[in-house]
């Protein structure tokens, strides 16, 4: 019998950034995926660039959001940007037509991806197992992670194992702008000094669309606050360096809760039972080399 109040298991937070680490590709790929823009196009949307599926795929869970709200959850994407896709996204296909065809785009994409391995015993207990940290994440004060964790669970075990890794990075996602409120860093900012410590190069970053007017001004505010060197190439300053760390380690911090649901032990085992599939959407080539996540670098 569990013990009902048992401290849950103290993880070290290198360990909780690795799981993201896994589930990220996992969750990502749906962006990227011929198969979604296959069924991105069959709504109606235009396919010539990612943004507009991107857009209602990641916010449908929110239902026919505007653009302030999708803008607020979102976060590092400008206002313009935001309000060419969205409400419009809704215009094209309600959010209920696209959460079915996200499903399905999700299941062609692990069916092209994983092969026979999307029936193996292994990746049905990543599933139970992502579930169950999914599950005990607390999502309150999370906008994005809550309209997942709302979303009637799928039968099938790899489609679980991507709306888990859904709430998973959202969760994450969510908290990781609480750090950058807390910080003091708005939208543009963020992007600056995440740049600045070389997270990614800054034309990565320059995809969330912020005018040239607008970056310099984001400069010129960090620069002030002794975060960006005064001069030549925008670089971090010490205390930018470390401000930047304290945000990585409270991110680390908030996402803590669901890997400590599962415990140690339990976390090791999720971790290895992902290896492969994360192998499999790394090794396709679709993800981007460098992203805004700076994975692997921050």
């Amino acid at each position: 019998m569990t013990d009902q109040n048992a401290v849950p298991d103290r993880i070290e937070l290198g360990r909780v950034r690795h799981l993201w680490q896994l589930l990220e590709p996992l969750h990502a790929v749906l962006y990227f995926a011929p198969e979604s823009l296959e069924e991105a196009a069959a709504l109606g949307f235009e396919t010539g660039e990612r943004w507009p599926s991107y857009f209602a795929w990641r916010a449908a869970p929110l239902g026919a959001a505007g653009r302030v709200q999708v803008g607020s959850a979102f976060y590092s994407f400008s206002p313009e940007m935001v309000g060419r896709y969205v409400p419009a996204a809704w215009d094209v296909a309600s959010p209920e037509a696209v959460l079915a065809a996200r499903e399905r785009a999700v299941d062609r994409t692990y069916r092209a991806l994983l092969g026979d391995r999307i029936d193996s015993p292994e990746l049905a207990e990543a599933a139970h197992l992502a579930r169950r940290a999914a599950e005990a994440a607390d999502v309150g004060g999370r906008p994005l992670a809550a309209a997942n964790a709302a979303l009637a669970w799928p039968d099938a075990p790899h489609l679980v194992l991507w709306q888990a890794a859904t709430i998973l990075r959202e969760h994450r996602g969510d908290g990781h702008i609480a750090a950058l409120l807390v910080a003091g860093l708005d939208p543009v900012e963020a992007l600056v000094s995440f740049a600045a410590i070389g997270a990614a190069p800054e034309e990565t970053f320059r995809s969330r669309q912020w005018s040239a007017s607008e970056w310099a001004a984001a400069r010129e505010r960090l620069v002030g606050r002794g975060l960006l060197e005064p001069h030549g190439a925008a670089t971090a300053t010490e205390s930018g360096r470390a401000l930047r760390a304290k945000v990585e380690r409270r991110t680390d911090e908030l996402a803590a809760g669901p890997c400590e649901a599962l415990g140690c032990d339990g976390l090791a085992r999720l971790a290895d039972l992902l290896g492969e599939f994360w192998v499999a959407a790394i090794g396709s080539g679709l993800l981007p080399m460098t992203s805004t996540l700076g994975m692997g670098r921050a």
